[in-house]
């Protein structure tokens, strides 16, 4: 067989000269990280014209917090508000003087000093998924709309576009997402890469990590099962494909068989399969992250960005919300009594009390902190205005974004909404601007496009980087 440069005619003085030889076997191979001819040109060229920032976050972990956690009664409480604005809930002093949050936070309260709130985030998406969409993305759809479904016109997952303009190189994937495909009605679209090809899809995990038996079906093989069985079952499929190859060449099937050889290529690594094995941790760690879906859920997202896994995205919750106190996402309003109120202190806030800091501890204690940027974030946020249900619904014009580690100051606070926390009072933060801070903190230039499905050069975000939050 013919190596890649066998065919290419390299002149000693071209770009592409001054790559390794097994650089370009990688980028001409299948692989599982996405590298291609174009990728390496266009990251040497980055490093000569000294465009792409200095990577302050070797990772990134993404708490999604589904359903629209209430910023005005967690992080931004407007203490001298009107009552039928004001929080329900005392507030409580931080590590940060001067500084306060909900009472149901106390543990959170303590380490305010390693985060960084953002209390200006706005767009124009009221309905779950497309603001969901326009969180997860960066970018809003055209349409307010909540049958907004995936779409190839759609933008891709925040990890998705790193895995396609800077992906990992180490043998671990470079996006990972679980343990939940969030929808409301619809699955929600920009949980994926969309128009960039499935092959920079995440690697989804559908399981739940704190079930007894929880094992990577994905990763595992059959007891009567080897590699070398199942790389000879791969050859023979390989051969079937070739003659059907010329009557199927779209897009979507050699998305899907390029994704194939991605989950083959992990098969076959002990790393990517120790990353996962949640059996290692000491059971007194995993009882601190608390025995929950979500808890483990954040207790993996550290196991895998300490193993090399570039973009973690951890859903809270798989459904948007609703009257339950053991599960759902943050959406608990529309109920005639004050049980939006009721179910927030024996759901969602203890367990946000008990994940967030035990995993900025951890990941502090063990080095990693400062190389892991943690970002905490909703779809949007709750009016104000407490409505005649007693209780709060979608707000998108002014809410609060978390991030901690990663390059950023911690006990920064960046914008400040009005006295209701209805609206930017100063410093406005778009999703496209959130969008271009977590790009720069991963050392990547904003300003980088990609192709649409039609071919048409989009950035890959619509905003400027929130500069005064970095260290």
């Amino acid at each position: 067989m013919n190596h890649p440069t066998d065919s290419m005619n390299l002149r000693p003085d071209s770009n592409m000269a001054m790559f390794h030889r097994r650089d370009l076997l990688r980028a001409g191979g299948p692989g599982m990280l996405g590298l291609t001819i174009p990728k390496l040109l266009q990251a040497r060229e980055q490093s000569l014209t000294g465009t792409a920032p200095a990577a302050r976050a070797k990772s990134i972990i993404f708490l999604f917090q589904w359903g629209g956690p209430s910023h005005v009664d967690t992080f931004d409480m407007k203490l001298d508000a009107p009552d039928a604005y004001r929080s329900k809930y005392n507030p409580i002093s931080t590590s940060v003087p001067g500084m306060h949050v909900c009472e149901h936070l106390p543990e959170t309260a303590k380490v305010m000093h390693r985060i960084a709130q953002i209390r200006t985030v706005h767009h124009t998406m009221n309905n779950h998924n497309s603001a969901g969409y326009t969180a997860l993305t960066g970018v809003e759809p055209p349409v307010d709309d909540q049958r907004l479904r995936d779409s190839l016109d759609l933008f891709p997952a925040y990890g998705s576009v790193v895995d396609a303009v800077a992906p990992s190189s180490n043998g671990m994937p470079t996006f990972v997402s679980f343990p939940h495909q969030i929808a409301d009605g619809s699955t929600t679209p920009g949980q994926r890469a969309s128009f960039l090809g499935r092959i920079h899809d995440p690697l989804f995990i559908p399981s739940d990590p704190n079930a007894p038996d929880f094992r990577l079906s994905q990763l595992s093989l059959p007891a009567d099962v080897s590699i070398q069985r199942l790389e000879d079952r791969r050859r023979l499929q390989q051969l079937i494909n070739q003659q059907s190859r010329a009557l199927d060449q779209s897009a979507e099937a050699q998305g899907v068989n390029a994704y194939y050889q991605r989950a083959l290529s992990m098969l076959n690594s002990q790393r990517v399969r120790a990353a996962f094995d949640l059996s290692k941790e000491p059971e007194p760690r995993r009882a601190a992250y608390g025995r929950t879906t979500y808890g483990q859920s954040c207790l993996l997202a550290r196991r895998l960005v300490e193993s090399g896994v570039k973009f973690v995205t951890a859903y809270f919750a798989r459904s948007i919300g609703g009257q339950s106190t053991t599960d759902g996402g943050w959406d608990t309003h529309g109920f005639n009594d004050t049980r939006m109120f009721d179910i927030l202190p024996k759901w969602h806030l203890p367990i946000t009390d008990r994940t967030l800091p035990v995993l900025l501890n951890d990941l502090q204690e063990r080095g990693l902190l400062d190389e892991t940027l943690v970002l905490w974030m909703g779809e949007f946020g709750r009016t104000p205005l407490i409505n005649k249900s007693i209780s709060r619904d979608h707000w998108p014009k002014c809410y609060t974004v978390l991030m901690a580690g990663g390059g950023v100051k911690g006990g920064a606070v960046y914008g400040r909404s009005d006295r209701y926390g209805a609206v930017p009072d100063r410093d406005p933060v778009t999703t496209g601007d959130l969008a271009a801070t977590v790009y720069h903190l991963l050392g990547i230039d904003h300003t980088i496009e990609i192709k649409d499905n039609f071919g048409r050069p989009l950035p890959i975000a619509n905003g400027r980087p929130v500069f005064d939050i970095m260290v």
